[in-house]
């Protein structure tokens, strides 16, 4: 029996297209960090210390220890301050991309219902970012970040999607098997890919993101009107909330 409902961010409960998101971003880290380092080249290091992060997998070192490493290489400097001034790129500047994204009313009607049904939620965003930058992304969802029992960010986690590893890691995070788990997401590599541990999938093909011609197996698919009503009609209140 389902108890916990995985949410992936991006593309889900906030509706964003990417390629708008990441030039915004990219953009707005330029503008926040002119007279402090070169731009393209910090741009550039940025990617490449992401992809190297997104590559690690020893399970031993966290995804924020994986970036670091390869950042410090490729800028061939101490990065301290560069760490420092990103903090304060996400409590300042990093808001202004708010303007991009859009709000869906009905992620926040399905939070509240599977909180209210007294269901688990983990937001589930693939860990790239640190806390302070997906936190603020839930804000724009305006989603409270405290409904979540587990938010994946990169200072925590020790893989990223689309590994397995990573969905491993948050079921031993959060002591509970997937076969009680249902994980919701728009796309279908990096999130359906958990039904190789036996976890149901709902695939929310608004933003959908396939890289293929054909889609993985996936237990549920719609938009998010269907969402809604699969929550509201299908998912049952939990025995001990209903008491």
């Amino acid at each position: 029996m389902i108890d916990t409902v995985l949410f992936d961010l991006d593309g889900t409960l906030l509706p964003v297209d990417m390629d708008k998101f990441m030039h915004s971003y990219f953009k707005a880290i330029s503008e926040s960090f002119g007279g402090f380092t070169e731009p393209k080249t910090l741009i550039k290091n940025i990617m490449g210390a992401t992809e190297y992060m997104v590559r690690n997998a020893d399970g031993d070192t966290t995804n924020r220890a994986a970036f670091e490493r390869e950042f410090k290489r490729l800028m061939n400097c101490d990065i301290d301050p560069l760490m420092d001034r990103f903090e304060e790129f996400y409590r300042t500047d990093f808001k202004n991309i708010r303007k991009i994204v859009n709000h869906q009313p009905v992620c926040n009607k399905v939070v509240d219902i599977l909180k209210d049904k007294g269901y688990d939620m983990v937001l589930a965003t693939n860990p790239l970012f640190p806390r302070i930058a997906i936190e603020e992304r839930v804000r724009w969802a305006g989603i409270d970040a405290d409904c979540f029992k587990l938010i994946t960010s990169f200072e925590e986690m020790h893989y990223c999607k689309p590994r397995i590893e990573y969905y491993r890691e948050i079921m031993e995070i959060i002591n509970k098997r997937p076969e009680n788990c249902l994980m919701v997401g728009n796309d279908a590599e990096e999130d359906m890919v958990v039904h190789r541990l036996g976890m149901k999938t709902f695939l929310l093909d608004v933003h959908l993101i396939k890289r293929g011609d054909k889609l993985p197996p996936v237990d549920y698919m719609g938009g998010y009107r269907d969402l809604y009503d699969f929550v509201l009609n299908e998912l049952p209140v939990l025995e001990e909330k209903a008491v």
